[in-house]
């Protein structure tokens, strides 16, 4: 019977990525450019906005949008905890496509 040498496995996997869904409310204390801009060049998390009712008043942006993400839990948690902290309300969604054969 033969078995794996577990240890000549790669070691330096990447780590899963998986679709999100990711819908935020904006309240005023963050401009939607900038919240975009911060998640692309920051966290180098590219996106697809699914959906977007932004309104502008006196500077501040209010509303809510959707973006479509691929990214790895670590990822995630680190894009979850940057809204926590700049208190924008957020919900992430996985996100299974059916593919047809």
């Amino acid at each position: 019977m033969i078995t794996p040498d577990l240890k000549a496995l790669p070691k330096n996997t990447q780590p899963v990525r998986k679709d999100l869904i990711i819908e935020v409310e904006l309240n005023g204390k963050m401009k939607f450019d900038y919240l975009l801009n911060e998640i692309y060049l920051q966290m180098g998390i590219c996106y697809k906005v699914l959906s977007a009712n932004v309104e502008y008043m006196n500077g501040a942006n209010f509303g809510s949008f959707q973006l479509l993400i691929k990214a790895n839990a670590e990822e995630s948690q680190q894009l979850e905890f940057f809204l926590n902290k700049n208190k924008l309300m957020n919900t992430t969604v996985d996100y299974t496509c059916r593919k047809y054969s």
